[in-house]
């Protein structure tokens, strides 16, 4: 359903990207943003799902900055091996990597961000520093809560699984507590990365009640 194609960064940095588009005119804009495992299959799927709802979705390759084209699945040798991109984020350089996207899908009407695991915290810090958002949704992003003393200017939307090791019940009080305008589900009997169906941790009922708050916060919010 989609294609790659190429962004530029305010600062002339080129990378990659993968677009989708609904069949009829867009509602909007969704840019996607990848867990640390690249534009991989599961994210150009999250953009083809997108699309099928109705939205221009595009996932910009973040990771071009330090290595062209990467993408990788989860086993535990490859999560290791995505890692080291995330030993020391640049998150100015990712957010304007971000902004090329956003820039890219303007056409396409009021603009969402939604991300997953480290892209969950980018598109927290997108609502916050970013401008031209109507919505963002953020799946377990585990840097949030350090930078929860920071106020979106759009409505943001957060989701987090109780049994995620990764991501303490304590950072996610600490985001309620400092961003009581946003809205924050926990899952139960979620783990990290249960949005998913590529991983061990995928947890089917979680992810299904996930996608459909996150589809009626954007229906309410991109209008």
């Amino acid at each position: 359903m989609g294609k790659p194609l190429s962004l530029v960064a305010a600062d002339s940095h080129k990378l990659g990207a993968y677009r989708a588009d609904p069949a009829g005119k867009a509602k909007g804009g969704v840019v996607v943003i990848q867990e640390i495992f690249g534009v991989n299959h599961h994210i150009r799927s999250v953009c083809d799902r997108l699309a099928g709802e109705g939205y221009a979705a595009l996932a910009p390759a973040l990771f071009d900055r330090t290595m062209r084209d990467f993408e990788c699945g989860y086993t535990p040798d490859e999560v290791a091996s995505a890692r080291k991109f995330i030993e020391k984020p640049d998150w100015d350089a990712m957010l304007r990597d971000t902004d090329a996207a956003l820039k890219e899908l303007k056409s396409a009407g009021p603009l969402a961000i939604m991300g997953f695991c480290m892209g969950g915290t980018i598109a927290f810090l997108s609502a916050c520093r970013l401008s031209g958002l109507s919505a963002a949704v953020c799946y377990y992003g585990g840097a949030i809560a350090r930078f929860a003393d920071e106020k979106p200017k759009c409505p943001t939307q957060m989701h987090f699984g109780r049994k995620d090791a990764h991501i303490p019940m304590t950072a996610v009080d600490e985001i309620k507590t400092k961003r009581p305008e946003a809205e924050v589900y926990v899952y139960d009997e979620a783990d990290h990365g249960f949005h998913c169906d590529e991983r061990g941790s995928y947890h089917a009922e979680s992810a299904k009640i996930a996608w459909g708050r996150s589809m009626a916060f954007l229906a309410k919010h991109m209008k």
